[in-house]
């Protein structure tokens, strides 16, 4: 199975583990699993880091390092998926998840992601 990791879920999975549901931790760690994530949530650490948003106090290259050395794969962000942005609902605002949820209809590929609101796009979008 393929994973895309949201922002948030890429952060948790490098740095905290343990706020992730037990059954994405299962599915990140089996054999089977192509664990990918975006240059844009590494592009979207480094722009609310440098904000100063509490809830991105990990430097992005810290997480950069951390994502590559688990043995997860950069996904780069193409013209083609940035192009699929445009014909998405507006389930939601946010340009980082809107990209996210693009991605992972490109690939395909189940997006894990702790926005509820991101539901709505697709059931390869699930709670991790």
């Amino acid at each position: 199975m393929r994973l895309l990791l949201d922002t948030h879920v890429l952060i948790w999975a490098v740095i905290d583990p343990d706020r992730l549901a037990a059954s994405s931790r299962r599915d990140l760690s089996h054999p089977d699993s192509e664990v990918v994530f975006s240059a844009a949530s590494i592009w979207e650490i480094a722009v609310k880091h440098a904000l100063g948003r509490a809830d991105f106090r990990v430097p992005p290259e810290d997480i950069f390092a951390a994502a590559v050395q688990t043995g997860f794969r950069e996904l780069p962000v193409t013209a083609t998926v940035a192009l699929t942005v445009k014909s998405l609902p507006r389930h939601h605002r946010d340009p980082f998840d809107r990209l996210l949820v693009a991605q992972a209809l490109a690939e395909p590929a189940v997006l894990l992601t702790a926005d509820r609101q991101l539901l709505a796009y697709s059931e390869l979008v699930r709670l991790g």
